[in-house]
């Protein structure tokens, strides 16, 4: 997976763009395209949880 051999530094820059890009989609364009950038920051987000050895249960555990 070429994203998590990225490093944790270039993942975490890839969520802030996605991050930024779900606002921009929640404020101006429909909800099939807030959905699917959702997804994308998603995606990036249980990447770095794979790079940091951690796992979802590790992250409810504070919801």
């Amino acid at each position: 997976m070429q994203r998590l051999d990225a490093g944790v530094h270039s993942i975490g820059k890839k969520i802030v763009e996605e991050a930024a890009e779900v606002w921009m989609a929640a404020e101006y364009e429909s909800d099939e395209a807030t959905a699917e950038e959702v997804s994308q920051l998603l995606y990036h987000v249980q990447v770095l949880l794979l790079a940091k050895g951690l796992s979802l249960d590790d992250v409810y555990r504070y919801l």
